[in-house]
């Protein structure tokens, strides 16, 4: 059943759309509702096709460079495929569920951002949207982001500024927390002993500094969103007083608007509740990670302080986002599991894989399915960046 907010948007199936992206309207001839195109008018696939073709294009080039990259090395196949086999597949349902688990945290914690707005969305809803936005970031990449806030205001009825706002809220959040992760794994190397080589500990040492500068960027941001939300916007409406007058109204609405989904930060009992919710989401994130390992015989002995170290390191690798792929977070898996816990390759590159799928992959099915229940057309969601209302 399709929602009733939605119906009236360009990205859902049924409902009035533009003329631009009507190819033959209804009832216009015998091939009433189909596309059909004119003479010297090219055929288009749907993005859908084109993004599959993509994909298998880029597993192809992906699979061809690693074959000619190790057929002159000592890269054990037998070894890597060995990895797939002893899987225990209990601890690995247990974590593929945890990781599931995780979206209903997020949607939880999307709900309390919304109270300050006085609007009330179910938890199936935020979790729809939730699971549907994470796909979309998945088949997408990072542009797949705005999909996600553009879902909730339209069922909340409220301003996409508002919940581009909570976004950025809980991307704050949540770097916080790997931050502290990865600050937590910097401090226990030495106590466990671990070796590291020169060019590692280069990186590490970068990796503190960066620490230190994005928490207090994001400490900085929660404080001017938090205490001083009027005089930073009266300050930056100061500062756009070139633009013309239509542009400088849209910008004052789209601050307003921003401000408003921030409101969260300044109650101190839904601040406490966005940080609840956050601590919560985190532990079942190292919980999923923790039967991951359980899962496999080469880490089946680690302990859950090396899988908070493990986790800090390796978090950093999800800021880059390729559609369909993935990103570095593959690359620093293996680096890590080989450089700090002495893994072998081909046993490091293939739990690298199902940390990938774990991380990423596994919501799609569900995300695919939410969004066919919910009656949204993928192929209008290139359309997003441009078409939203702010």
């Amino acid at each position: 059943m399709i929602r009733s907010s939605l119906e009236s948007k360009i990205y859902i199936l049924e409902g009035p759309r533009p003329a631009y992206q009507v190819a033959n309207p209804p009832g216009s001839g015998a091939h009433a509702g189909r596309a059909i195109p004119t003479t010297g008018e090219s055929v288009t696939l749907p993005i859908w096709l084109r993004r599959l073709l993509f994909i298998a294009l880029g597993a192809i080039i992906v699979a061809a460079l690693l074959l000619y990259r190790f057929r002159s090395t000592p890269f054990q196949w037998q070894l890597f495929l060995t990895t797939f086999y002893r899987v225990n597949w209990i601890w690995l349902g247990l974590s593929i569920c945890l990781m599931l688990l995780t979206y209903v945290g997020r949607a939880l914690r999307w709900e309390v951002m919304l109270r300050p707005l006085n609007r009330t969305l179910s938890l199936r809803t935020l979790t729809y949207d939730t699971a549907i936005g994470f796909t979309a970031v998945v088949l997408l990449g990072r542009p797949g982001e705005l999909v996600r806030p553009y879902l909730i205001s339209v069922a909340a009825d409220v301003p996409f500024s508002s919940q581009m706002a909570a976004w950025l809220l809980e991307r704050m959040l949540d770097l916080l927390v790997v931050l502290l992760l990865f600050g937590f794994g910097l401090t226990r190397i030495p106590a466990h002993g671990l070796h590291l080589g020169p060019s590692l500990r280069w990186v590490l040492g970068a990796g503190g500094y960066l620490v230190t500068f994005l928490g207090a960027a994001c400490l900085l941001l929660l404080v001017l969103f938090r205490n001083f939300s009027v005089p930073v916007r009266r300050r930056l409406m100061s500062a756009l007083t070139f633009l013309p007058q239509k542009h400088y109204e849209r910008a004052e609405q789209m601050l307003a608007s921003f401000s408003q989904g921030m409101e969260s930060t300044r109650d101190p009992a839904f601040l406490a509740l966005l940080l609840g919710y956050t601590a919560m989401e985190w532990m079942i994130i190292l919980a999923s990670y923790y039967t991951l390992f359980r899962s496999f015989p080469a880490t089946a002995n680690f302990e859950i302080t090396d899988v908070v170290i493990f986790f800090g390191f390796v978090a950093f690798g999800s800021i880059v986002q390729i559609p369909g792929i993935g990103g570095g977070i593959q690359v620093a898996s293996i680096i890590v599991l080989t450089q700090i816990y002495s893994l072998s390759l081909e046993a490091a590159t293939g739990l690298a894989i199902f940390i990938w799928i774990i991380t990423f992959v596994v919501v799609v099915p569900f995300g695919l399915l939410c969004a066919f229940h919910e009656g949204i057309n993928w192929s209008k969601l290139k359309h997003l960046p441009q078409d939203v209302p702010l």
